[in-house]
């Protein structure tokens, strides 16, 4: 089935799922006729539902994959079912880690990680470490120059190193990307982009050199990226439910994106000539918080790469590639509100030249990505005003019938992506005992989707406060380091971020229950959207200490598959989750740190656990 097919029946029953629900929707409020209200109801509701009917359609699609085909990344991506492993590297690969006011320690550990296994396959020869810092914390630049300088030293005539740093910050991300390219571009045929926290073992950067080498219309290879054991209750629970739901999802979204793929900005190779001649990024024109730089450089750059003529490919296989996630919610809203703002300036690059129409697709659904929260807050605002004051807010709403079936719809849609995951982790018992068992993969993910029910209406009031501020205020926010370490939150450092988030859900909450119109339905469906707000700050508290997240890890609660068998690129990191796992399962001296030289000399050892086992003959480093 060619590409055009598999996107013209995706579109026919994503666009059909937002018809039928709109229907569903019009009918529930057309008692008596619509007013005013019950407009704004149902726009805000038409703003949500693209994301939830493609979500629901590409974990659909990804569990059918996954359970009929005994290869579904091949099957997404035929390029790698080409690949044995057996093929000579001949090719010069950048590795470039971009690095600002990181701890040093943290990223020399895994760049020397990544380097002993890549050392120890062989190719060394074929790789050049870039470390490209934007930092200006004194204490820090000074730190790097000492620790990348040993870096360079201890790998001498195995493999190069060069440390850059930039006294002035164009462009940030991006910019620090350009101007490596117009310096040391031209030496290299690929470039592997890295982030401060990214970990990848060598078996899957060799395997994503060889895809390069093989397919010259390949220009960007992404890999599926996971995160790392935690000991952070608060990233634990959160990783869970991303491992649950990524492989469904991005086998369904590949399944139809095709060579139309998406580029995370980290952990992915690109090939240097096509990305130095056709994927420099424009300043912004004009004035205000969406002109200027480029922030959320990614995406952008793949449809530029697709506009030049070459594929954007995902490799949709847990096969050793790593970033660590943020340790606690207020860094979590950090990091999600630089990607809001840098998606709002899409909004500039709509109408690029030449760009193709599933590229279009991609910029139009990552603004809608966020502008869905203030519409689902909207919502919530009108439907508790016609609770609180129907007088004035006159919505009359068929809560029997229509009403019932559309709640259930939505929830089973927006779950459909974890749910999909957790009956293939179910089904499958290597991988099931793996996550820690039947029992343990359950209770995680009641857990996960109870969680999950509370983070979502915290991290919309946070979206929705900002695009006010950027919109209205014209308030841009500013681009800062990230903290990537477990640290229990303080209560006055989280009740100035989350305080609206409090005081939203309590007002909402005494709204709906001191009414005149006392609904028990209607508020047991508000509950869920008022209820995590209100505790924002506990919340938020309890799950980012460490305390909490060890005992999570010692109990086996979202488990990794790391944490059961750790891959060597793992083990080398001496995380503290898998230290707290082994402890307890008395496997200590199989998940012990390895030391360079261990790494060294496990050649030939696998580096995954995940991958199936057609594909062990090439994962060997």
């Amino acid at each position: 089935m060619t590409a055009t097919a598999k996107r013209t029946i995706f579109w026919i029953l994503v666009l059909s799922t937002i018809a039928s629900l709109v229907a569903v929707m019009s009918a529930t409020l057309n008692k008596g006729g619509i007013s005013g209200p019950e407009v704004i109801l149902l726009m805000c509701f038409v703003i949500t539902l693209p994301w939830t009917a493609i979500g629901f359609w590409n974990a659909v699609i990804g569990f059918v994959l996954l359970r009929l085909s005994n290869d579904p990344a091949g099957h997404v991506f035929p390029a790698s079912r080409e690949i044995t492993g057996d093929e000579e590297i001949n090719t010069s690969t950048a590795i470039a880690m971009c690095i600002r006011n990181e701890d040093v320690s943290q990223v020399y550990r895994n760049l020397n990680a990544m380097i002993a296994r890549l050392v120890a396959s062989g190719c060394g020869e074929n790789f050049h470490i870039y470390v490209l810092s934007d930092s200006f914390d004194p204490s820090i630049t000074a730190d790097e120059e000492t620790q990348f300088a040993k870096l360079k030293k201890v790998w001498a005539g195995d493999i190069d190193v060069t440390y850059r740093r930039r006294e002035n910050n164009p462009g940030f991300k991006a910019g620090n990307i350009e101007e490596f390219c117009d310096r040391w571009g031209d030496r290299h045929d690929f470039m592997l982009t890295l982030d401060a926290d990214s970990v990848m073992s060598a078996s899957t950067i060799l395997l994503m050199v060889r895809l390069m080498q093989k397919n010259e219309n390949l220009g960007i290879v992404q890999s599926l990226v996971v995160g790392l054991p935690s000991d952070s209750a608060f990233t634990r629970v959160f990783q869970f439910g991303m491992r649950m739901g990524m492989k469904s999802y991005t086998l369904g979204s590949a399944w139809w994106q095709a060579d139309c793929g998406p580029y995370w900005g980290h952990n992915a190779l690109i090939r240097m000539k096509p990305f130095m001649e056709h994927c420099r990024l424009p300043q912004l024109p004009g004035k205000g918080p969406l002109s200027g730089w480029v922030l959320s450089h990614d995406q952008v750059e793949a449809v530029y790469m697709r506009r030049a003529g070459y594929e954007c490919r995902v490799l949709a296989e847990e096969l050793g590639s790593y970033e660590e996630n943020p340790p606690h919610i207020l860094e979590f809203i950090r990091r999600d509100l630089r990607w809001c703002h840098g998606n709002m300036q899409y909004f500039k690059l709509l109408r690029e030249p030449g760009l193709k129409f599933t590229s279009r697709i991609q910029l139009v659904l990552a603004i809608m990505m966020f502008i869905g929260s203030p519409a689902w807050i909207l919502f919530v605002l009108v439907a508790t005003g016609a609770l609180v004051a129907p007088q004035y807010v006159p919505v009359e709403m068929q809560v029997v019938g229509p009403g019932y079936a559309l709640f259930a719809v939505i929830m089973t849609m927006i779950f459909a992506p974890k749910i999909a995951s957790v009956l293939d982790v179910l089904l499958r018992g290597k991988l099931r005992r793996s996550f820690g068992g039947g029992i343990a993969v359950i209770l995680s993910a009641v857990f996960e989707i109870v969680f999950s029910m509370m983070l979502a209406p915290i991290m919309a009031i946070a979206n929705t406060v900002f695009l006010f501020k950027l919109f209205i205020l014209g308030k841009p926010k500013a681009w800062a380091a990230q903290t990537r370490q477990a640290e229990a939150l303080p209560l006055a450092l989280t009740a100035q971020y989350l305080w609206p988030q409090m005081v939203f859900g309590g007002l909402g909450l005494f709204a709906i229950t001191m009414g005149p119109k006392l609904d028990w339905v209607a508020i047991a469906m508000c509950l869920p959207v008022f209820v995590g707000p209100m505790f924002a700050i506990p919340f938020a508290i309890s799950s980012s200490h460490p305390v909490i997240g060890r005992a999570a890890a010692r109990l086996g609660l979202w488990q990794l598959p790391e944490e059961e068998q750790a891959p060597v690129i793992v083990r080398a990191l001496n995380l503290p989750a898998i230290a707290q796992r082994a402890e307890v399962s008395g496997s200590r001296e199989r998940l012990s740190p390895l030391s360079t030289d261990e790494l060294l000399s496990l050649g030939a050892e696998l580096e995954t656990v995940t991958a199936p086992a057609r594909r062990s003959g090439r994962m060997a480093a």
